[in-house]
């Protein structure tokens, strides 16, 4: 069974950092890009940050400059490290994974920033 599991969501204040990570697991091969989404209480669901299998990178807009997507492959992990957070970066963020055949998504982990 497939799984993408997000977790190192929580509580922060404005200004503060946090760190993500995703763990997959399962049958996930030939993997071409990993990154977050996020979405907000009654909004779409927004590109956060993605990382390509050679490391390119792109961010969403509103998080360049303050956040950093990075992989480790040998833990199957991908992180996304957030500086300088604003209460608009309040949200669940989703990890997925873009294979050559398939697109799995995480459950979510919940990120709050209070002002």
């Amino acid at each position: 069974q497939v799984q993408l599991v997000e977790s190192g969501g929580g509580l922060v204040q404005a200004g503060g950092s946090l760190s993500l990570s995703c763990v997959f697991s399962g049958s996930i091969f030939d993997i071409r890009v990993m990154g977050w989404y996020r979405q907000a209480p009654g909004k779409e669901r927004e590109l956060v940050a993605t990382i390509t299998s050679s490391s390119s990178t792109n961010y969403g807009d509103s998080v360049k400059g303050r956040f950093t997507i990075s992989r480790d492959n040998a833990k199957n992990t991908v992180y996304l490290r957030m500086n300088n957070l604003k209460p608009e970066d309040t949200g669940v963020y989703y990890c997925r994974t873009i294979t050559a055949l398939m697109v799995y998504w995480g459950k979510g982990t919940l990120v709050t920033v209070s002002s």
